[in-house]
């Protein structure tokens, strides 16, 4: 029955591996790509409430009980991110069936797509730390071909850059991997998580885990960010939306899996060194948040300030907080995809990326504009929408553990996310229009269907948190009791 819990990951793997061999067939890519990520959602929620009956769910490949072998382990944490990976990644492919071109279409990119979201998937599944590395790389892999696809020379240029912070950041993964390996003696997470509180969390072992900070800081943008804004910003519309969305949650959801599970006996170096780092990170993306013109720059900063939001909630460390960050997880997927999609096609209409050079769109696109208010006031934090919930969880989890700089930290940089996306509002949607009656280039509705989609997600999840509330209780209290994920991995069957 188990077996179940491998599939969000095997179905893109395999339905990646077919279109290869299509590419000459466009219309088939994108019925396969659509009904393969259809497919691994419907799966997703059904292991998600599978998971509430019976509790976390362990996959033992091969028949090799853990420690010894590779393994799948699907809690509510991990499921709701595979889930809310698979609704976005639907709702991309629609916006890209209309807008990436059939030149693309045919660089075989929904195979690589879909061997984004199955390293995504098995990253958010996968019970040991050297297969998580593994499962980074597929993702990687396919994210260095979908940054370049095209071949433009800003593309190149950024993508250069990209893959040599993220080659850096492998290396650093596999040498903390080797030696935590030669240290514990283990590399499945549960079982490190019971070696490491028998020895103790000694100086070695803390440096080890700083070590691990680094590697996964680096993936999720925190503090280590600098890469981020360009590489975002030249990629495709749906292709940056999907990075917005998915890339950096893996990173955050590899720091809070390792410091909630493995190192959080020395909470005042590790879980201070976080609060730093988040501290930096949303100073930083604040400041660049505002500093720039560029729409595509402005969205890939607000993507910085988010990580240090959700980071807040690791190094609080309480079980209010990580309710708040689950809830913010899977806020931001959806929100962020929107935020992008919806910057991409401003500038599919104008021409331009510069918000000084565009006004007063809301005259020829009024659809288009009130979705931009929407998702301002949802990354705000603007009640009924998305991200109320999660702000205040989180909020209430910094005053539960006293950590009042990060608190007003988080709530004073919503008002630079607010700030640079009212700037964009009123410098893009008001004012004299810019584009006349006959030069008025028609909004399809394939590129707008998605973004409404995504708007509803959004204000869905915001006026009936409590449909995801049992979901969310569930994995904070695991990320809260890592004797709840270690019981349920090392108990033999």
């Amino acid at each position: 029955m188990n077996n179940i819990i491998s599939l969000p990951m095997i179905i893109p793997l395999i339905s990646g591996i077919v279109l290869i061999f299509l590419r000459p067939y466009i219309r088939t890519q994108r019925l396969i790509s659509l009904c393969a990520m259809l497919l691994t959602a419907f799966i997703s929620l059904y292991i998600l409430n599978l998971i509430q009956q019976n509790g976390i769910l362990r996959l033992d490949f091969g028949g090799w009980e853990p420690p010894f072998g590779i393994m799948f382990v699907a809690d509510s944490f991990a499921m709701l991110l595979v889930l809310t990976t698979c609704v976005v990644t639907v709702i991309c492919l629609l916006y890209a069936f209309f807008s990436i071109g059939k030149a693309r279409e045919q660089m075989y990119f929904y195979p690589f797509v879909l061997f984004l979201i199955a390293g995504v998937n098995g990253s958010f599944l996968t019970g040991d730390l050297f297969n998580l590395f593994v499962c980074f790389e597929v993702m990687l892999i396919a994210s260095y071909v979908l940054i370049s696809l095209g071949g433009k020379r800003i593309q190149l240029r950024e993508s250069f850059k990209y893959v040599a912070i993220n080659v850096v950041s492998s290396w650093l993964f596999l040498v903390a991997i080797a030696y935590l390996y030669g240290t514990v003696g283990t590399l499945n997470l549960a079982h490190l998580s019971e070696r490491i509180a028998e020895v103790g969390q000694g100086p070695l072992l803390t440096t080890i885990s700083i070590v691990f900070l680094i590697v996964f800081s680096l993936k999720a943008g925190l503090v280590l960010y600098y890469w981020l804004p360009g590489s975002y910003s030249v990629a495709p519309t749906a292709i940056a939306a999907l990075f917005g969305a998915l890339l950096t949650k893996v990173g955050m959801y590899a720091l809070f899996r390792v410091f909630t599970l493995l190192f959080y006996h020395e909470p005042e170096i590790t879980l201070t060194l976080i609060g730093i780092m988040a501290g930096i990170t949303l100073i930083g993306g604040s400041l660049g948040a505002i500093a720039y013109q560029n729409i595509r720059t402005i969205v890939s900063y607000n993507v910085i300030i988010t990580v240090g939001f959700i980071l807040v909630s690791l190094a609080t460390s309480t079980t209010i907080g990580f309710e708040g960050a689950t809830y913010y997880f899977v806020h931001d997927m959806v929100v962020k995809a929107l935020l992008f999609l919806l910057a991409g096609t401003m500038i599919a209409l104008t021409g331009t990326a510069k918000i000084e050079r565009m006004s007063g769109l809301i005259r020829n696109y009024p659809l288009l504009g009130w979705l931009f208010f929407i998702t301002m006031l949802a990354l705000v934090g603007i009640p009924p929408f998305s991200g109320f919930i999660g702000k205040v969880l989180i909020g209430q989890g910094a005053i539960e553990a006293g950590s009042y700089i990060l608190l007003t930290l988080g709530f004073i940089s919503s008002l630079f996310v607010l700030y640079s996306l009212l700037r964009i509002f009123l410098n893009s949607f008001w004012g004299e229009t810019i584009i006349s009656k006959e030069d008025e280039m028609p909004l399809k509705k394939g590129l707008l269907v998605p973004s409404v989609l995504l708007a509803m997600l959004s204000i869905g999840i915001g006026i009936a948190p409590e449909l995801l509330a049992p979901y969310v209780q569930d994995a904070a209290h695991t990320l809260a009791n890592p004797e709840v994920y270690i019981d349920a991995v090392l108990t033999r069957d």
